[in-house]
């Protein structure tokens, strides 16, 4: 039998970078990315239920005037809504929310993850713990000349010192899009995912996050032209 699938959608007041970035208009959405994502979790067929945890009181006041049957809205202490909050103090409060079933943790900054993506992960999860894997994370596979500490990541100059991009080893980077694990993972390891996560793959327009201004303009060029869904 399927566990209950509970989104948790953290979304604190006080963006440093983007004032206001959750809920400022955003490509003809009057509420931006918040009225967007609520809208993606509710019409996803295999999500059973939105948590949003917020400090923000525009956010509180949107949310609360929606009639969404999925949706319960947690008003979150101010002392868990710092920029000084560490993810390691969230995950156990996505714990304290969401004592059962499975965690899909999500942000409003990734707007072009729709209903559909969710479904598609949410399914695939199921399909690859009865493979062995414990959770599921989205990334975005990077192929790309890499170095650190003064030297490639990701190939052999003493082999081509310029090897062709198409045949490097990709890595892949984490886009922060969906981390999807048991609560029974959060209890163990104290983390949004166990020691055997499945790598799932999100192209660069559809893991797209927004965290820097250029970040907001840019996702708001791709959705008024038409590149990626909403």
């Amino acid at each position: 039998m399927k566990n209950k699938v509970t989104a948790f959608l953290p979304c604190r007041a006080g963006s440093e970078r983007v004032p206001h970035k959750n809920i400022k208009p955003f490509a003809g959405y009057d509420f931006g990315l918040i009225e967007i994502k609520l809208k993606q979790l509710h019409e996803s067929k295999e999500i059973d239920e939105i948590v949003l945890s917020t400090n923000d009181l525009h956010i509180l006041n949107y949310a609360q005037s929606l009639s969404l049957k999925k949706l319960s809205i947690h008003k979150r202490s101010e002392d868990l809504s710092s920029s000084e909050t560490s993810t390691d103090q969230l995950v156990a409060h996505a714990l304290e929310l969401i004592p059962s079933g499975d965690i899909l943790w999500t942000h409003v900054t990734s707007p072009f993850i729709t209903a559909k993506h969710y479904d598609e992960m949410i399914r695939c999860y199921l399909e690859k713990k009865t493979e062995g894997f414990d959770s599921l994370m989205s990334v975005t596979e990077l192929y790309a000349f890499l170095w650190q500490d003064k030297k490639p990541l990701n190939y052999d100059r003493s082999i081509e010192k310029w090897p062709r991009t198409q045949t490097l080893q990709p890595i892949s980077e984490v886009n922060s899009g969906v981390f999807l694990a048991s609560t029974k993972v959060y209890k163990t390891k104290n983390d949004r995912i166990g020691d055997q996560p499945y790598l799932y793959n999100l192209n660069k327009l559809i893991s797209h996050d927004i965290d820097w201004p250029e970040d907001f303009i840019v996702a708001e060029c791709m959705a008024e032209k038409g590149l990626v869904k909403l």
